[in-house]
């Protein structure tokens, strides 16, 4: 009787083992033909309409036309892209302008060629369109938020509404002081620039800034001269990771502040990064994820931050503490500083040759 058991057993099997695999095979086909509607129809879509749909693209130029091309949500400037722009023959009228204005005085015809280029890319951006502050002012508070209200005011003149501009610091210690002020005594939204480390990134959080922009591209250049590499997967890019722990950072403990990667050096580094609130990228790149149509997958999500982080106490003393201990952030803010200083300058230049 136990051979007979047995034995029917052993002839049930192949039958068994074939519901089994037919089973298995409707489940794998039926998935099979899931991901690859779900594929097709991304694949349908370029990789910017891919990522327009996890991300807010945000236009990294001073180049109006490139801005109208896209049609971003944002737009962001900075010295050197406005330095930039300034040269090219399609906008010297914004400089011309500006010079008639100023009547001889040079940072009243700087501040006014900012907004020049700020009030034509509010015509075609529906968001925030940044203004930056000028660099040399990045350690002093006051002298900040002066020149702040000041680029405030020539919008206001142009009936451009204060909602509709960022005005971009760097994010040392009295520029966040400075933003804190501005953001909470003046209303005055603020985009927090040169963002190389967490200490930055939590300072800003804490004095309730709108926005900050970590500089992925930046980060990942100290790291290949560290390391003597050339370069790393996208999901070992140091900017990569550090704005990801930021974003992380910032949905774990609930904080408002928008974090908008920026300083991309490719594409990979930006489809790394989406689903990040923001995402600020240049015309080339942009013309890159516009021919494309591999399927996007989204890297990041708000809801789902399964990783145990620690709060960190916020203080000026564990911000100083925190960015000396963090030589890549340290000299990387110094050098940025120090880069749009020289763009200012030159700009300067351009600008005095017209006075």
């Amino acid at each position: 009787m136990i051979m007979t058991a047995n034995t029917a057993l052993t002839s049930d099997e192949p039958t068994l083992k074939k519901q089994k695999l037919d089973n298995g095979e409707a489940a794998a086909a039926a998935l099979s033909k899931a991901t690859s509607e779900s594929s097709t129809e991304a694949s349908c879509l370029s990789q910017f309409e891919q990522l327009n749909k996890m991300t807010t693209i945000v236009a990294d130029t001073g180049d109006i036309e490139a801005i109208r091309k896209y049609s971003p949500q944002d737009a962001t400037t900075n010295p050197s892209l406005i330095y930039k722009a300034a040269t090219m023959p399609a906008y010297s009228a914004l400089v011309d302008e500006a010079v008639a204005f100023g009547k001889g005085d040079l940072a009243t015809v700087m501040d006014q060629l900012a907004v020049n280029f700020g009030e034509k890319i509010t015509q075609i951006v529906p968001g925030y369109v940044s203004t930056e502050v000028d660099a040399r002012l990045s350690f002093d508070t006051e002298a900040t938020i002066a020149k702040a209200l000041r680029i405030i005011d020539l919008y206001a003149q142009k009936n451009i509404p204060k909602s509709r501009i960022l005005i971009k610091i760097a994010a040392t210690w009295e520029g966040i002081q400075a933003a804190k002020i501005l953001e909470n005594e003046h209303g005055i939204s603020c985009n927090l620039t040169l963002i190389f480390s967490k200490a930055q990134a939590i300072a800003c959080a804490e004095a309730n800034c709108t926005l900050i922009s970590p500089f992925v591209g930046r980060i990942m250049d100290w790291y290949k001269k560290r390391d003597g590499v050339t370069g790393y997967a996208p999901k070992d890019d140091p900017g990569v990771k550090s704005v990801s722990e930021i974003y992380k950072y910032y949905k774990k403990f609930g904080y408002n502040t928008i974090v908008m990667g920026a300083s991309f050096r490719n594409v990979g580094e930006v489809l790394e990064l989406a689903g990040c609130d923001r995402l600020t990228i240049s015309p080339k790149f942009l013309q890159e994820l516009t021919n494309s149509t591999e399927v996007v997958v989204q890297k990041l999500q708000k809801d789902d931050i399964r990783e145990d982080i620690a709060k960190v106490d916020m203080n000026e003393q564990t911000f100083r503490w925190m960015m000396n201990e963090d030589a890549m952030a340290t000299e990387k803010l110094s050098e940025g500083i120090r880069n749009f200083t020289k763009d200012i300058i030159s700009l300067e230049k351009v600008v005095e040759s017209k006075m």
